[in-house]
């Protein structure tokens, strides 16, 4: 008689060894949301009429692009220092922030507490300013021009040792970005057998592109542009910098980057409230 080749143990209640504790997977805890920004007195305000009429013009503009969807930039090159500062108070610190390297230099984007609402700064490789403005729009012009500056496809290199599942991947991948559409298509890495050696031949065939973006939420989602149009890589992280879901995007723009158009209609009524308030 052979030997059963599985072990026999005792079913039901009280059967079972129990552990003392559960392991569970660090779920975030903090969520950011809408903070007001710290607004400067009225009686600040009241010689700064020329900061009023353009807060004025930024309500006119995010009013504007519910009807024609177009990008609006507002230039502040022109401001006196603390006239800027003064608006970059106003304006504040919302969830998603973004680099964009290019051959005039660096742009860095910060979303502002009115979602939509873009303050875009950039600097050449001395120092140098070459970009001081306000956009109003979905995404910021700079991220969704960045999608097709990189390569038509995927630069395939023999896969190493431990490589499995991304050659197939990349061939998912080269597909999708031959055809002309603009619905996205996600893959998700953390449902799949995917070894480090995977991500790490991927990231090489795939290359890095010129955008990187933060969106600062529900705990953390990096947003990598690769080396090929329209293909971006985006991972999501809980408040422990845990890697919770690991995904390749083919779209013009993440949907996680973008301001949605109920998001920009929420900054029209709190601009004009601060309006109101300003008087």
């Amino acid at each position: 008689m052979h030997a059963f080749p599985i072990p026999v143990v005792a079913l039901g209640p009280g059967s079972q060894q129990e552990d003392d504790t559960l392991d569970y997977l660090p779920m975030p805890h903090e969520m950011r949301t809408y903070q007001s920004p710290i607004l400067p007195v009225p009686e600040d305000m009241g010689e700064r009429a020329d900061i009023r009429i353009w807060l004025g013009q930024l309500l006119q503009a995010v009013q504007d692009w519910h009807a024609t969807r177009n990008t609006v930039s507002l230039d502040m090159s022109g401001l006196a220092e603390a006239k800027r500062q003064l608006i970059d108070q106003v304006l504040g610190e919302g969830e998603v922030s973004a680099q964009v390297v290019g051959e005039n230099g660096t742009l860095t984007i910060q979303e502002s507490v009115f979602a939509g609402v873009w303050r875009v700064c950039g600097q050449d490789s001395e120092g140098h300013a070459f970009a001081d403005r306000v956009e109003v729009g979905d995404v910021p012009v700079a991220v969704r021009r960045a999608r097709d500056c990189g390569l038509p496809g995927p630069v395939f290199s023999p896969p190493g040792p431990g490589v499995a599942n991304a050659p197939a991947l990349l061939a998912e991948i080269a597909e999708q970005v031959a055809r002309p559409t603009s619905s996205a298509h996600v893959i998700n890495l953390s449902l799949l057998p995917f070894t480090p050696e995977d991500g790490a031949w991927m990231d090489q065939c795939l290359g890095r592109g010129q955008v990187t973006l933060l969106s600062r939420g529900y705990g953390n989602c990096r947003i990598t542009a690769t080396g090929v149009a329209r293909v971006w890589w985006v991972q999501y992280f809980n408040s422990q910098d845990v890697l919770i879901l690991n995904t390749i995007e083919v779209a013009d723009v993440p949907e996680v980057a973008c301001a949605a158009a109920e998001d920009l209609e929420d900054s029209a009524d709190r601009l004009a409230e601060v309006l109101e308030w300003i008087g």
